[in-house]
């Protein structure tokens, strides 16, 4: 079973588009050992992400997690697997030692060129040289770490310039998205110039293929990828069922964006999970009624009930700016998979397939 630890709701950074509210909470061990003893309680496979606000915020409970559940697993036999996404600031040896020998996966929240525009310390001051240094640190231990960049629309004009800036660094693996949710504000402008950003991003990622130097950056090629192998997007989100957050007093929701939603409470880590409602809430994800006569249904991420709740509000109704974006996201990396089949048909394949 895989949950994702909320650890604390505090944070160090004040990034402009984060929607979560910063606030003293943090999880107790009573809270933390149960959760590890609820992701041990189905199935052949435990996973814990930890998460925040800024997870580092609370490295005592992360060590005693991975102490407790590392215990666990040679006891049961059931397999141990952990992540952590980070902004990275509070990054350091011991942490990494520990990291690297629970075989942790980490996220670097990490926006590039563009990470004093929206990153900043809580106070005001600039983040990217701190960050930078850490990544490097983080690269130094874990070469595979990935960097996660949220694109708000003061970013757009960085874009391409920050996937460049960040594969330079050293990172392999790219998660570009936009910002979404009541803090930003996107106009048709700023999406035509994220639009020339997408072209000029794939313009790199072809001359990269052309030098056989690896990289991934999604989500174009993930949208690559689903096209080659004919696989739904929606087919990967299903609320309360992939990931399920536990929040620092214990309680369990189906993602992210509908914590504190009493209606959508699914138990908590004391009591256990009520399947009923998880069946309810699963079912109520679906493909929207606007989009089902779309020809891109299939290729969109239409069904993300967290997605579409942050921007209208409701898990079943897409916003313009979602559609938009994922025709634009979609057109694109169709384009440059074409290119990259005609250079190298077996390269393409192995890389995509």
């Amino acid at each position: 079973m895989n949950l994702t630890l909320h650890l604390t709701e505090n944070c160090n950074m004040d990034c402009t588009y984060c929607i979560r509210e910063k606030c003293p909470k943090d999880m107790t061990e009573d809270v933390l050992f149960a959760a590890c003893d609820l992701a041990f309680s189905k199935g052949q496979r435990a996973g814990l992400c930890f998460f925040g606000g800024e997870p580092l915020l609370k490295k005592d409970l992360i060590f005693k997690a991975l102490d407790y559940c590392g215990e666990k697993s040679r006891k049961t036999g059931i397999i141990f697997d952990c992540k952590m996404t980070t902004n990275g600031s509070l990054l350091d040896e011991e942490f990494l030692e520990r990291a690297v020998k629970a075989n942790m996966g980490i996220g670097l929240s990490f926006d590039g060129k563009a990470q004093d525009i929206c990153r900043i310390f809580a106070g005001g001051k600039p983040t990217s040289s701190v960050v930078e240094e850490k990544a490097k640190l983080l690269l130094r231990y874990m070469p595979e770490a990935s960097a996660l960049a949220t694109i708000a629309p003061q970013a757009v004009p960085y874009y391409a310039d920050s996937v460049k800036y960040l594969h330079e660094l050293g990172f392999k693996h790219l998660s570009f998205v936009i910002a979404y949710g009541s803090k930003v504000n996107w106009t048709d402008d700023d999406l035509d110039a994220l639009r020339l950003q997408l072209e000029e991003t794939c313009r790199y990622i072809k001359e990269l293929f052309i030098n056989d130097d690896k990289i991934y950056v999604g989500p174009i090629f993930s949208k690559i990828g689903e096209c080659i192998r004919d696989k739904n997007p929606a087919e990967r989100c299903h609320l309360g069922v992939r990931q399920m957050p536990v929040t620092p007093d214990g309680s369990l929701y189906p993602c992210t964006s509908f914590i504190g939603d009493e209606y959508y409470l699914l138990g908590n880590v004391f009591e256990g999970i009520n399947e009923e409602k998880v069946i309810e809430i699963a079912k109520r994800s679906s493909t929207p009624e606007t989009c089902k006569d779309c020809a891109l249904v299939k290729r969109c991420t239409n069904s993300c009930g967290c997605a579409n709740r942050m921007n209208t509000g409701d898990e079943n109704k897409v916003s313009p700016l979602q559609c938009t974006y994922e025709r634009m996201l979609i057109e694109v990396s169709d384009a440059l998979g074409e290119e990259l089949y005609q250079l190298d048909p077996e390269r393409f394949a192995k890389v995509f397939g």
